[in-house]
């Protein structure tokens, strides 16, 4: 059973919030009646409330989705941002105001390169991008000037 919970908080829109969230992770349809729903994303329970416009989200909390390559990058990034807003290396914002980072596994495993110019330079391309690309990273690690 997982003990800790996501609680989020949408004014008005968490049925549809949930609704979208399940479609783009391929999960069940979320449960509950009312001002309050519970859905299931990638193996993580998430409750969410219609409690109203006092309190809106933030870039001080973000979901990471831990991409295996570029593919499920290009996937989530494309439909996260489906009437949301792009950001800085690899994180967006939702049509819900949800901020998100689409992250593929090779940028932990670039920037924790033991060679720390390996690192430096794929550190100095993310900040470049937007949605962050794997093979764009992994030439600027390697040295690419053009990358």
């Amino acid at each position: 059973m997982q003990k800790v919970i996501p609680f989020l908080w949408f004014d008005g829109k968490a049925r549809e919030a949930a609704e979208f969230y399940t479609e783009v992770f391929k999960a069940p349809p979320p449960r509950g009646k009312g001002g309050g729903v519970t859905f299931e994303v990638a193996g993580l329970k998430i409750h969410a409330f219609d409690g109203g416009p006092m309190f809106t989200f933030n870039e001080t909390i973000s979901l990471y989705v831990d991409c295996a390559d570029q593919t499920e990058v290009d996937y989530y990034w494309q439909r996260l941002t489906e009437g949301g807003e792009e950001s800085q290396c690899g994180w967006l914002k939702d049509r819900f105001g949800v901020s998100w980072q689409i992250v593929p596994r090779a940028l932990p495993r670039l920037l924790g390169d033991p060679d720390p110019d390996r690192s430096q330079r794929a550190m100095q391309a993310m900040l470049k991008m937007r949605k962050l690309d794997v093979a764009a990273l992994e030439a600027a690690a390697d040295g690419d000037a053009g990358a």
